[in-house]
């Protein structure tokens, strides 16, 4: 088997996803990936991962895959969460302060930072519309941390998806108010949980 059908097969059993860790492991070295790029049999879509000719890469695996520490969140949480119709057009994650996005810049991502005794808290992992696993924060820590940096969100947009959770049945609002707590904004959301409902 040439390197060539050794990277396709490996393709193939990724999904249409291969990553040169994937294909060093293998003994295919990165110029057999380079020629097969510039062929067209392979997409580079982040460096260290290359997707099929045929197949749309996920953004959202594709940026968990940069940034593997990172859990989206903000205005891209509130998507997964069906508490925005918009499509996110900046991907937001939260990574643990002092994690260096420099390697990460790009203008398709925007990053929050917390400490990282609360990287955890609410993360949890869901499948995105290709079918691929990435770490999000819950509907509950997503609206505190949006009500913690609205000057730099979409205040429209985040007041739009409070009134959706707030209608929902199925929102746990003793955890909202419990993560509120945490996060020392228990007053601004009791306030805002008073004036929409």
């Amino acid at each position: 088997m040439t390197h060539e059908q050794i990277a396709l097969t490996l393709l193939n059993d990724g999904g249409g996803y291969l990553t040169t860790k994937a294909a060093g492991e293998k003994g295919v070295g990165p110029p057999t990936l380079t020629r097969m790029a510039e062929r067209g049999l392979i997409e580079r879509v982040a460096r260290g991962m290359y997707v099929g000719a045929d197949v749309i890469a996920d953004p959202f695996f594709v940026a968990q895959y940069r940034c593997p520490q990172g859990v989206f969140s903000h205005e891209t949480a509130l998507f997964f969460h069906d508490l925005s119709d918009r499509t996110p057009s900046q991907l937001m994650m939260t990574i643990p302060s002092g994690w260096n996005t420099r390697l990460l810049s790009s203008g398709d991502m925007m990053f929050f930072y917390t400490k990282p005794k609360y990287m955890g808290l609410g993360a949890r992992e869901t499948v995105t519309t290709y079918g691929k696993s990435v770490m999000v924060y819950d509907a509950e820590r997503t609206l505190c941390d949006c009500l913690r940096s609205v000057d730099k969100l979409d205040k429209d947009l985040v007041l739009t998806a409070l009134k959706r959770y707030m209608k929902d049945p199925a929102g746990e609002k003793a955890k909202l108010l419990e993560y509120a707590a945490t996060f020392k904004i228990r007053d601004i959301v009791l306030r805002y949980m008073e004036v929409l409902t």
